[in-house]
């Protein structure tokens, strides 16, 4: 007999066509849908592990097993969601009961001078979840328009790969999307990575969960922006580890004069002339 989750699983596999995927039809099948076969290749698993789990003879698969039929199966945000209920994740992991204590938020005094000498640069701390925890009026500046600053609190990771506007901020945004992935890795605690990533995949999808599990090590090159207000940006980053904070300290230069000089023009009020020799 089967499971909720091997059900789930086999009525989602059934209900999808090959040629959907990419795959040649075949017309000798004796059932409809997607083969075992195609699905475990898709996912990455044996084909006997995925037997087992639709047969409900492997009852717990883990959340990384789940997210990788998710995505195989193509499922929306909804059925992804219903996925990690009947595989009893959200139970374990996303429920506000099981919720591990949020890492600290509060930035240290010394900290915070040191932004104040920073000042009018660009810098923030964050925490590897992209938790933004304080910044520079020059942060807010470059990223004003953006959206960053939308929702409360801001999380960099989040908007990374939930807000549209993203992927227009940021011009190398799939290197960027690899960095934000990976430092979830180095987040202060295991339970603090499994409480984001479970909260974050049911929204953020593929994007997200495939460059989670390949663990790719990010390049952080220079960061190139196309500003909302028609600036095209390059920004070298200096990172500073505050390792008894669980936090970092990023410092952001201009990477050239056309930079410098748009920055200039970004903390100009807006009205204001700009004199021309």
């Amino acid at each position: 007999m089967g499971t909720p989750l091997g059900n789930f699983i086999r009525a989602k596999r059934d209900s999808i066509q090959p040629e959907s995927l990419g795959l040649p039809h075949r017309d000798r099948r004796r059932s409809p849908g997607l083969r075992r076969q195609d699905l475990a290749v898709s996912a990455g698993i044996s084909v006997e592990y995925l037997t087992r789990i639709e047969q409900g003879r492997d009852r717990n698969p883990s959340p990384v097993m789940v997210d990788a039929l998710a995505d195989a199966l193509r499922l929306d945000p909804s059925e992804r969601t219903h996925l990690r209920y009947l595989a009893k994740i959200t139970g374990d992991v996303c429920s506000p009961r099981f919720r591990p204590t949020p890492p600290p938020r509060q930035v240290r005094a010394a900290v915070r001078k040191t932004l104040d000498l920073l000042e009018p640069g660009i810098a923030i701390v964050t925490n590897r979840l992209g938790d933004v925890l304080a910044h520079t009026s020059g942060f807010e500046t470059l990223t004003a328009g953006t959206g960053l600053f939308d929702t409360t609190p801001p999380n960099l990771t989040r908007y990374v790969f939930t807000d549209p506007r993203a992927r227009t901020f940021f011009a190398d945004w799939d290197d960027i999307a690899d960095e934000h992935a990976f430092d979830l890795w180095l987040a202060p605690s295991v339970e603090n990575l499994e409480w984001f990533t479970a909260e974050l995949t049911p929204i953020a999808g593929p994007d997200f969960t495939g460059r989670l599990n390949h663990h790719v090590v990010p390049r952080r090159g220079l960061l190139r922006l196309h500003h909302p207000a028609g600036h095209e940006l390059r920004l070298e980053r200096q990172s500073l580890e505050l390792l008894t904070d669980a936090q970092q300290l990023v410092v952001f230069h201009p990477a050239d004069e056309q930079t410098t000089a748009a920055i200039d023009d970004l903390r100009r009020p807006r009205g204001q002339l700009r004199s021309i020799s």
